[in-house]
């Protein structure tokens, strides 16, 4: 019975040193994202992940700021600027911090045979600010029209273009005849904007 009982304690020493090893590396989101279906702006979104969700982390791009994650069953890219993690009893940006995390580094081929060209935002732009709350807005069709008959030029920002998120401060938005919000487009969508907040309160799709 002896022999038996350490037989099993073996065992159940071995299970719990292997599920050390496969920890899962665990983050929060910081902002609304979408979590897409490829490492860019270009990819179509397969869910939203709300701010303060958790996130599985697989690993992260080398030289790039994008990540593969888990949440909530949706699996698929974020920006690593609006992840963050538990790192000796702080919380810290996964971007800033990732070789002290050891954030493992993952690859990512496209099965498509062409990827759309919409050109990303490089490493070093400005990011989108965080999340915060807006009301929400149904724009009249007249808004869509004056949009497409007016463009403007787009601004290359990074993270994610969602409804709460700030823009920052050097950008400058366009006005609407007859409408309180104003527009731009960032990564090449067009956004209406509460010009007081500077917070997007509409995307266009």
């Amino acid at each position: 019975m002896t022999l038996k009982r350490n037989i099993l304690l073996v065992g159940a020493v071995l299970l719990a040193s292997g599920g050390l090893a496969q920890a899962e590396m665990v983050a929060t989101t910081v902002n609304d994202l979408n979590v897409r279906a490829g490492p860019g702006p270009q990819y179509p979104a397969v869910g939203l992940a709300t701010r303060g969700s958790t996130a599985v982390l697989d690993g992260c791009i080398e030289g790039s700021r994008w990540c593969r994650v888990d949440v909530n069953g949706m699996r698929g890219w974020v920006y690593a600027d609006y992840l963050q993690m538990d790192y000796g009893g702080n919380q810290v940006i996964v971007e800033q911090h990732r070789a002290e995390i050891g954030v493992p580094v993952v690859t990512y081929e496209s099965t498509a045979s062409v990827v759309p060209a919409d050109p990303q935002p490089a490493p070093g732009d400005e990011l989108i600010g965080p999340v915060g709350a807006v009301e929400t807005i149904t724009p009249p069709e007249t808004v869509r029209t004056y949009i497409e008959t007016n463009p403007t030029e787009t601004v290359r920002l990074g993270g994610d273009v969602v409804v709460g998120a700030e823009v920052p401060a050097d950008v400058t938005f366009q006005t609407i005849p007859d409408y309180e919000y104003r527009y731009t487009r960032i990564n090449d969508r067009p956004v209406l904007v509460d010009p007081g907040t500077r917070r997007i309160v509409y995307v266009y799709q």
